[in-house]
């Protein structure tokens, strides 16, 4: 009983939607179309969108939703209708073209750039293949239409085709394999889906709401993103500092509170697309990710009185306050935290598989026979190699061959850029580590909607590899968790869409997304420095990735290793026991799965910053919204989230073509 009162919001979850009757590619002329548009139009919208206000927040959405309602809106004026499947490949698409796999290269230039990363030493031994060096950006100024950045582009562009490619490999594989043979649920894909196809029964009279709830939500978005990303944008272009009424991305309250709460990073942000994320999350996740900010905004004054949190002083500001308690605790401590996650996730996962072996040991022979077993063993396999043409399954030995060539290409690739390159290590994780972990992952999000997250996988193998420098963390080479991209096939699925109307859409894309990409990267860094004041995210949160990453990279550099320093056993083992012990305790009271989960993953160094408006949007759904709608509001949510990023969207598109166009004449005025 207590078991099902743990997951029944997540039962929920599982029964929204359904596979449709009958399955199409989704791809035609509208594409083609709808590709152009996205790189001339979308693309920029977007990318400017990730350095004023942040990739967080489902910000990133909002460029899918633009498209979607703008063609949505074309096809009616035809007196035609987008399908379902049409819809799913406007949004796949989108997708593609917020990639902008040619943004990275603005924050190469930045790193490369970087005080902290010059200071430590490892801006000096950055290969020119990942990025030119800082006297070499100097020399040619805000451009990469330069000789310097030709290899860097290069192997962008290369990367960007060999790993669409590669998500056809063995991601497919374990798809087949958790949906078809094990017929796991995958309980959060429905949510995607839902929010997919809401416009497609735009005229159902059954269902009207769906419109309804887009059309209101877009107007919330155009409102407070006239104030939140409009006036700052249209100001910056016309004066020498952008005027904010609302403050991007946040407001600093560690250096006024310190006295109260002495090394605690506080923050708020007042981004009103968390409120309507809280909405949409499972309630008892956000109210446990928000207990466990709580008790980290308590813990780390005592951590301080301790002398553990030494380096932390009153003037530092938020960034400097995370970066200062990640080197001394939270750095080894998160570990932890995250290996609880990972143990719990796992532990979860074998739970079932452990109990349905252990009643088929206790069947007796009357009760399975051989011929059973003869039926009931090669359906499974038949089931995982017989395609369905339905849904246009190809090969899985085609998968395979992809999962295989892809390795060897960036382990080649990697061997030849990189001397003394460890290979033989890295064929080893490519035929072993990585499948295993990437079918638990696929088991994870099958039964139960979350990822197994090993922290640090990465960085160990990289550690482990006994490579001695800087120049293999910026190695292509493959260390990807390929359990995730199940879900995407299972949203392929419920929407009703052929795997070949998907690959047909990336070739039509990707090269667009190519040119488009290089072309607006380099034009919002021609306006003006980024980071600067013209970006306020970038601006604020590159310096402490910066100086993330900087602190990762030492843990190879030879002589004295900071990364290695803040690396302590006892305090991972206290984030691992920590984790696993607020597990226990609050699944022994029989409280939400969720929940658990949401306090085990907020007990590291959160910040208020996102979650206050979390917390307020989920009060607020669950017990006004939910009472007076009932069960339907949790449809209702994923929609009014779509059409809310929408609207945001809209004005970033307008706000980023008047800066694009006020800097392009400038020149000509004065």
């Amino acid at each position: 009983m207590g078991r099902t009162s743990q997951d029944k919001e997540l039962e929920q979850y599982r029964r929204l939607m359904e596979p449709p009757e009958e399955f199409s590619e989704g791809f035609s002329w509208k594409t083609i179309v709808g590709a152009i548009f996205l790189g001339m139009l979308i693309m920029p919208g977007s990318m400017y969108l990730a350095l004023v206000v942040g990739p967080e927040g489902n910000m990133a959405n909002a460029a899918r939703w633009v498209t979607i309602i703008l063609f949505a809106e074309i096809a009616r004026r035809s007196f035609q209708e987008l399908k379902m499947q049409e819809v799913y490949i406007f949004y796949f698409m989108a997708g593609l073209a917020m990639m902008a796999p040619f943004q990275g290269l603005l924050w190469r230039q930045y790193f490369v750039r970087s005080d902290y990363a010059i200071a430590l030493g490892v801006a000096q031994e950055v290969p020119s293949w990942w990025a030119p060096s800082a006297e070499a950006i100097k020399q040619t100024g805000h451009t990469f239409f330069a000789r310097i950045w030709v290899a860097p582009i290069l192997l962008v562009a290369v990367g960007l085709l060999v790993s669409r490619l590669d998500q056809y490999g063995l991601g497919y594989v374990l798809y087949r394999i958790a949906s078809d043979v094990e017929e796991l649920p995958f309980p959060m894909a429905p949510v995607a889906a839902s929010g997919i196809t809401a416009l497609t029964q735009s005229k159902d009279e059954k269902q009207p709401w769906r419109w309804r709830c887009f059309s209101i939500g877009g107007v919330l978005g155009l409102v407070f993103g006239a104030v939140y990303i409009g006036i700052p944008s249209v100001t910056g272009a016309i004066l020498a500092k952008p005027l904010q009424l609302i403050p991007i991305p946040w407001v600093d309250l560690t250096p006024a509170l310190s006295r109260f709460l002495p090394a605690t990073p506080l923050n708020l942000s007042f981004n009103l697309v968390w409120f309507f994320t809280g909405m949409v999350l499972p309630f008892w996740a956000v109210i446990g990710g928000v207990l466990g900010v709580v008790f980290t905004m308590g813990f780390n004054p005592v951590l301080r009185s301790w002398g553990i949190l030494s380096h932390w002083n009153e003037q530092m500001d938020v960034i400097d306050t995370i970066y200062q308690n990640k080197v001394d605790f939270y750095l080894s401590f998160e570990l932890g935290l995250t290996l609880a996650v990972a143990a719990i996730s796992l532990g979860r996962a074998l739970r079932p598989v452990i109990r349905a072996r252990l009643a088929r040991g206790r069947s007796t022979a009357t009760e399975l026979t051989r011929a059973q077993l003869g039926e009931r063993e090669p359906s499974a396999l038949r089931r995982l190699l017989v395609n369905n043409p339905k849904r246009g399954d190809f090969s899985i030995f085609i998968a395979l061959g992809i999962y295989a060539f892809s390795n060897a290409f960036w382990i080649g690739l990697s061997a030849w850029l990189i001397e003394e390159f460890p290979w033989k290590f890295f064929v080893f994780y490519a035929a072993v580590l990585t499948p295993l972990i990437s079918y638990t992952t696929a088991k994870l999000e099958g039964m139960i909607g979350q990822a197994l997250r090993i922290p640090y996988i990465k960085e160990a193998t990289f550690i482990l590899s006994g490579y001695q420098g800087v120049k293999i963390w910026f190695a292509p080479v493959p260390i990807p968790d390929y359990g995730v991209a199940t879900v995407n096939f299972r949203v392929l699925e419920l929407t009703g869409t052929k795997v070949m109307g998907q690959v047909k859409t990336q070739l039509v894309t990707i090269p667009i997304v190519v040119i488009a990409s290089i072309v607006f990267s380099q034009l919002l860094w021609g306006m003006a420095d980024i980071p600067s004041a013209a970006y306020p995210y970038a601006q604020k949160m590159w310096d402490l990735n910066a100086k993330t990453m900087c602190l990762t990279f030492s843990s190879t550099m030879e002589g004295g290793s900071l990364f290695m320093e803040a690396m302590r056993l006892k305090y991972v083992l206290y984030g691992l026991g920590g984790g696993v012990g607020a597990y226990l305790v609050l699944s022994s009271f029989g409280l939400p799965t969720l929940l658990v989960f949401g306090v085990v993953r907020g007990l590291g160094q959160g910040t208020p910053s996102n979650v206050t408006l979390e917390l307020a949007g989920a009060l607020i759904g669950r017990f006004y919204f939910r009472r007076r709608f009932g069960d339907m509001w949790m449809k209702y949510t994923p929609v009014l989230l779509a059409g809310f990023t929408c609207g945001m969207g809209l004005v970033g598109m307008v706000a980023v073509a008047f800066t694009i166009v006020t800097k392009m004449i400038s020149p000509l005025i004065f």
